[in-house]
């Protein structure tokens, strides 16, 4: 789609395209804000027994949760020589 320098527009064809564009925004449909804010509210809270920030995640799913036992590995310099330590959890 080419771009369109308005000021480089006759004032007819300003006019033609603002007539143009009235006619598209007449055929939307309109709602009222308080009636939408209505639906938006009950969908939410239809839904809020299945989201994870409202009920939180069963700790068999959590991906982030801490794992408990095993070791770290941990590489020292020491004296020019590196070593491994392991240390316990």
């Amino acid at each position: 789609m080419p771009v369109i320098n308005i000021e480089d527009l006759t004032e007819k064809d300003k006019l033609k395209m603002e007539v143009d564009q009235l006619k598209k925004e007449v055929t939307l449909e309109r709602m009222l804000v308080s009636k939408c804010c209505e639906e938006v509210r009950d969908y939410v809270e239809e839904r809020s027994g299945e989201d994870p920030l409202v009920k939180g995640i069963p700790e068999d799913k959590n991906p982030f949760k801490e794992l408990k036992g095993g070791c770290v590995i941990s590489k020292h310099r020491k004296n020019q020589l590196n070593c491994w330590k392991y240390l316990k959890c």
